[in-house]
């Protein structure tokens, strides 16, 4: 197979902050790459850098066979770009808005309303097509913004964190047409927050933290990094819990880790059922009350906390608001694109 994507130590310096430190990468083509990391790893700057958006400070990197840097017009012309945010013209409709960038990308009067017909048919937005972009749901807007990012027909997909916001419906849907564009023969690199997604699209998965990355590999691979099954006990008594924990702790692998929010504790064992019948005796024999006892595999949620130290979860109201500023200026990188392919 041949390489979509190649990075070869990119590193990125904002003042005294080092976003980029040495990341590389390879993606085959017609392949999924997931870069998952907590915030402020690097994600987008490493998307924002791949799509000549952003220059490396030091380091290469190949995107549909060109240098980003010395050939810059030559990856814009073969890369699809969808951000954060969905960043369509709201006062246009969703076929104006698609027709738009299908002219700047001199596809012609009849190239570009043909092709927004295709893609409105595609990504189910036909019955909202001449309606203004303000009047669509966020799961609708974020489908209109993957299909203007299609308009020209990309090699490459840049999709950074395109679910953001959006109901489980929507982002399943979402994932559906990430695939449909993958089994067409586009390559895709995406970044996300949502372990599942990862998990469903990806066929390999790098982890960034600091602007490194710390791992690299399937999502199963990345699984065998944590260990082996883990034993989950959900108590019925969240004064209990701790209880529970003193009572395992002797028999597990490592510190149980315990959630007194869900009133559960995931604890390793030794291989063996007798490890898993001590377990259930122990708990029994000291009067714990059990509501679950199960088996379960490591999740890429176990993989994130493993290497970063850091839970998935709802993120800060600082954070919130620097993505808001983040709106603005993935509008603003649209239009620098726009121009740059004219």
């Amino acid at each position: 197979m041949n390489t979509a994507i190649e990075a070869d130590g990119l590193t990125k310096n904002y003042g005294g902050h080092r976003a980029l430190d040495g990341v590389s990468l390879s993606v085959e083509a017609g392949t999924v790459l997931g870069l998952l990391g907590p915030n402020g790893a690097g994600k987008t700057t490493t998307v924002r850098t791949l799509a000549t958006l952003l220059e490396p400070d030091e380091g290469s990197a190949h995107v549909a066979g060109f240098d980003i840097v010395r050939q810059r017009r030559e990856v814009r012309t073969r890369i699809g770009l969808a951000g954060q945010y969905a960043a369509v013209d709201e006062l246009l409709t969703g076929r104006e808005n698609l027709i738009l960038l299908g002219r700047l990308l001199r596809l012609g009067r009849r190239g570009a309303r043909a092709r927004a017909a295709e893609l409105l048919g595609r990504f189910e937005l036909e019955a909202a097509a001449d309606k203004p972009a303000k009047d669509y749901s966020g799961g609708m807007r974020r489908r209109l913004d993957l299909a203007v990012s299609l308009i020209g027909s990309p090699e490459v997909l840049f999709l950074d964190e395109p679910t953001t916001g959006l109901d489980p419906a929507s982002r399943a849907t979402l994932w559906r047409m990430v695939r449909d564009q993958v089994d067409q023969g586009v390559t895709v690199l995406l970044t996300t927050q949502y372990l599942e997604e990862a998990d469903f699209l990806a066929d390999r998965i790098l982890v960034v933290d600091r602007g490194r990355v710390i791992a690299e590999g399937t999502s199963d691979e990345l699984k065998r990094k944590v260990g082996g099954e883990r034993l989950e006990v959900a108590v019925a008594d969240a004064d209990a819990l701790a209880q529970a924990a003193a009572v395992l702790a002797p028999l597990a692998v490592n510190a149980p880790q315990l959630d007194g929010r869900q009133r559960t504790l995931l604890v390793q064992l030794p291989d063996g059922m007798g490890a898993l019948a001590a377990a259930a005796t122990a708990l029994e024999y000291a009067g714990v009350a059990v509501e679950e006892f199960a088996l379960r595999r490591p999740s890429l949620d176990d993989v994130f906390f493993h290497l970063t130290g850091e839970v998935t979860g709802p993120r800060s109201a600082e954070e919130t608001e620097n993505e808001d500023s983040v709106d603005s200026a993935e509008k603003a990188e649209r239009a620098e694109k726009a121009e740059a392919l004219r």
